[in-house]
């Protein structure tokens, strides 16, 4: 068993916040790495390749864990976009019995002029107690539109690590929606930075905590091409003990000048023993730009649940309704519909 300090801010800010990084103790991590085989590949053409010979590439920041990953992952994949039409891949990753521990290292070049949508689940079986640390590395080349949908559904016996640095290149566009449910421990760490003029980054995110969990995420986007652009829209919600810390840094550097950052999180408490906490960060050293960020934490109002419970419904049922409602205008970001009425499903259930 050992005690991690992970995901650490950029800048510091006072100790008393209890947000520059996370610490945890009793985490075992596994050194004898088996190989992972319980993943299965849809989709894959000539268009977009799978294969697993990994470029060298280096992490600005990283969860904490991202050496582990280098050095000793069991499934390595190198994702090769080149596709002007649209094309979707999906990569579902599941932990069992035979496949425990997973270490993945992901790289993903979309070339020039590209357009792709690109899936990663994770789930695990039944009651396995599971270990998940992986980094997705990221190219986007000049003009290429390409969105990934990462998606989390590990129970809650199994840690979940994830570092995901990103390169923008110019009048590129990188979406990301990421659907952050599952894990023990569940520990993000997102690095953009948008290098190209025009270059554009959005970052939709739903989480959802409950029974002991703790959710630690830290977003980061550096903005250093001209009329550069990063959107970032968390929604949340916490039951019974469950623990999140939202972080969320915007820095404006020399040279990005007429661009915009914009990020907003807000979080629905839905008991009395959950604890939130955020902090929001703008930097600047350049001039003619233009930032905001917001964050906010609230419970259900009495008259909304009053108003569907009249309705016929119990006030467990209300309580899902207002949640999906809450995290709709992100979930219409996933097409997928089989995937999206899973994470529906996965919502009724982890609020039981």
């Amino acid at each position: 068993m050992e005690t991690l300090k992970l995901n650490e801010t950029p800048v510091r800010t006072s100790r008393n916040f209890n947000i520059n990084n996370i610490k945890l103790e009793d985490i075992q991590i596994p050194h004898k790495i088996e190989e992972f085989h319980n993943l299965e590949i849809i989709n894959e053409t000539d268009k977009i390749e799978v294969n697993s010979f990994i470029d060298e590439y280096c992490l600005t920041y990283g969860n904490g864990l991202e050496n582990q990953v280098r050095e000793n992952s069991n499934k390595n994949l190198r994702i090769a976009i080149n596709s002007k039409k649209h094309k979707e891949l999906f990569l579902n990753f599941k932990l069992d019995n035979k496949n425990i521990n997973l270490i993945d290292n992901i790289q993903i070049v979309a070339s020039q002029n590209t357009n792709a949508t690109v899936y990663l689940k994770y789930e695990t079986e039944q009651e396995v107690k599971g270990y998940h640390n992986g980094i997705v590395k990221v190219f986007t080349k000049q003009n290429s539109n390409l969105n990934i949908v990462l998606v989390n559904l590990v129970n809650s016996n199994t840690d979940n690590f994830i570092s995901i640095d990103n390169e923008i290149a110019e009048k590129s566009k990188l979406n990301y929606t990421i659907i952050d449910f599952g894990g023990k421990n569940s520990i993000t760490n997102l690095y953009s930075n948008l290098l190209g003029k025009k270059s554009e980054n959005n970052i939709n995110t739903i989480y959802l905590g409950n029974g002991k969990q703790l959710i630690d995420i830290n977003y980061i986007g550096e903005l250093r091409g001209e009329e550069s652009n990063i959107n970032i829209e968390v929604q949340g919600a916490l039951t019974d003990n469950a623990r999140k810390h939202f972080k969320g840094t915007i820095d404006f550097k020399k040279g990005c000048k007429k661009s915009k950052g914009n990020e907003n999180e807000f979080c629905t408490i839905l008991s009395d023993t959950s604890k939130s906490l955020a902090l929001p960060m703008l930097l600047c050293s350049e001039e003619d730009v233009e930032g905001n960020h917001s964050s906010a934490a609230g419970r259900i109002e009495n008259k909304e649940l009053f108003y569907i419970m009249s309705r016929g419904f119990s006030i467990k049922e209300a309580m899902k309704l207002i949640v999906r409602a809450k995290f709709n205008n992100i979930l219409e970001n996933i097409k997928n519909e089989k995937l999206k009425n899973l994470i529906l499903y996965e919502i009724d259930e982890r609020l039981d």
